[in-house]
């Protein structure tokens, strides 16, 4: 990296004020900070003296009020309560965390805890920081849990317990089944890795029961599904209405490039852009809870539909409304009808410069990680701060693989396409796990996860690697766009093709949250389109040598290896029987 402040430097001792102005982060014990939070200190610093232009003026920058709870308190914890044993017994998640939930925290953390509760009176993420995270080679974005929690109850005693639960339930997912097949298709040993525990003020503002940020980002500074005039140097943006869990579980988002904001949206009509836009939202429940669940992620979470952020007033910046009569969006929410996520209001008018200071953010992030980046980030307005939430770096391609036109067809060609994500050449995957076409529907999306996530695992347990085949999304959380696994259920998939036939014709992901992993652990990715020229040979996959069946899934072995390469410049990529 260039010359920077050092990320330890920004970090001071906790010393029971979270809210103190003068030392936004902190940190709780001894060992390592993890890399979320190590990457944020390190942007903490460059910040200070880069957040500056006529192009972003009026726009503040900087990351929420922090404090680390370091990794030898996790070491501490996992030894006293001798965790190891059932940590790495393989059981099913809910049996680890509710051991985790039973067991106690060091007695030398509880008084800062304590404290940081009775000063902190908004609500709270509380975010796994592992060593292991944002590392540029072997990320583990997304993979472990995170907890919010609305810290609004009066008796600090209630205010306490859900804090210290959060911050086991954070622990505990270190060792959920995700987080374990991750370890073993990157080679880690589980025993080897640490967790930091990262207590962050929650960006946002309350709203009747609801708390939430007007606004949720995830940027990249490279783009491998560009459309249009894009250019993949151009990034890409994602956005979406509250919290950035849509984002993160693949749900809808509006997506564009940041050198073409005010770029017509990709659908036919104002009707379909109404249908296919983003229309429910997630919150922090300020209110009743629905019930005790200590063991539940979104155990405080509400998931809301877009006429309750309308009466919020939320959507000024962020929203269009369709008008019925003419079957057309005007922008803005001035005028009566529903409302659609267009964002037009925030990307084609001059109001706030919030296009340029995202793409000022990156360039920031670029040149001081010295490398492609990509960030997450909320945004609340008037006034309007733009809050960064985690970088981390890309690995984009630098070298051209030469893929001619004529070997995306012929009869060697397992399948082809001008927009697949990655770069470089797989010779080694003899494995091959794909959707049976001639029975799978998305009805059966949900009932194919269960199925994916056993092959996976025994792949991974036998040291073998696949090219995976699926219709429709993979890792949406709306099933009747896709199958809604996570990224755990296919970590051994080092080829994974999103296709989709006649039946099954819907907008493929290009830009799920683990997009991050699969970039850089090198696996390739296909996106294939009904309107795809180039399709699958699922006849020639039906003759290859059967392993396993499964109600929706077909397991074969080769003979030999596919060859699969992918110019990662010019995105073309094909898969060739041999």
């Amino acid at each position: 990296m260039p010359d920077a402040p050092s990320p330890t430097s920004e970090f001071s001792v906790f010393k029971r004020d979270f809210m103190d102005p003068d030392a936004p982060l902190k940190f709780i014990g001894a060992g390592s900070l993890g890399g979320k939070a190590q990457s944020l200190a390190f942007m903490q610093g460059i910040l200070k003296s880069e957040w500056t232009g006529p192009r972003i003026s009026g726009i503040a920058a900087g990351i929420p009020p922090l404090v680390v709870i370091r990794s030898g308190v996790f070491d501490a914890f996992m030894a006293s309560n001798q965790l190891y044993e059932i940590a790495l017994s393989n059981l099913p998640d809910d049996r680890i965390a509710h051991a985790f939930q039973k067991a106690d925290l060091p007695f030398e953390v509880l008084g800062d805890l304590r404290a940081l509760i009775e000063s902190a009176h908004t609500p709270l993420a509380v975010r796994s920081s592992s060593l292991l995270e944002d590392a540029l080679k072997e990320p583990f974005a997304g993979i472990y849990g995170t907890k919010m929690i609305p810290n609004n109850v009066f008796d600090p005693d209630v205010r306490f317990r859900g804090l210290v639960e959060a911050v086991k339930f954070v622990f505990a997912s270190t060792f959920f089944e995700e987080a374990r097949d991750y370890h073993l298709a990157t080679g880690h040993n589980i025993r080897d890795e640490k967790m930091a525990v990262i207590i962050q003020q929650v960006v946002g503002k309350r709203y009747h029961n609801r708390f939430y940020p007007e606004l949720s980002g995830v940027a990249r500074s490279y783009n491998y599904y560009p459309v249009g005039r894009a250019k993949p140097e151009d990034g890409v943006v994602n956005l979406a209405l509250g919290l950035g869990k849509t984002i993160v579980d693949g749900g809808i988002t509006w997506t564009y490039s940041p050198a073409l904001p005010d770029a017509d949206p990709p659908f036919r009509s104002a009707e379909e852009t109404l249908d296919l836009t983003q229309t429910t939202f997630w919150a922090v429940n300020m209110g009743e809870p629905a019930g005790y669940d200590p063991i539940k992620e979104t155990e405080y979470l509400l998931q809301e539909n877009l006429m309750e952020a309308d009466a919020d007033g939320t959507l000024p910046y962020l929203a269009s409304t369709y008008s019925v009569q003419d079957d057309r969006l005007t922008m803005g929410t001035g005028t009566n009808g529903p409302r659609a996520l267009t964002f037009a209001p925030l990307l084609k008018l001059d109001t706030i410069p919030f296009n340029p200071a995202v793409i000022r953010l990156l360039q920031i992030c670029e040149k001081a990680l010295g490398a492609e980046v990509e960030i997450e980030f909320a945004m609340t307005f008037n006034p309007h701060r733009l809050n960064l939430l985690q970088v981390r770096p890309m690995a984009a391609p630098t070298e051209s693989l030469e893929i001619p036109d004529s070997e995306l067809t012929g009869e060697n060609v397992l399948g082809a396409c001008r927009t697949a994500l990655g770069h470089g050449r797989v010779d080694t995957l003899r494995d091959i796990i794909y959707v049976k076409p001639e029975v799978f529907d998305l009805s059966h999306s949900e009932a194919v996860v269960p199925e994916l996530e056993r092959l996976n695992h025994k792949m991974l347990t036998q040291g073998k690697l696949y090219v995976l085949i699926v219709l429709g999304r993979l890792g949406t959380n709306i099933p009747w766009l896709g199958i809604p696994a996570n990224w755990g259920q296919v970590s051994g998939a080092r080829v994974i093709v999103e296709a989709a036939r006649e039946s099954i014709n819907v907008e493929l992901s290009q830009g799920s949250h683990y997009f991050h992993n699969i970039i850089n652990l090198g696996v390739k990715y296909f996106c294939m389109p009904h309107s795809n020229v180039y399709k699958i040979d699922w006849a020639w996959l039906n003759l290859q040598k059967l392993v396993e069946e499964t109600p929706y899934l077909r397991h074969v072995e080769l003979v030999r290896p596919v060859i699969v390469k992918v110019d990662g410049k010019s995105r073309k990529g094909v898969i060739l029987k041999e």
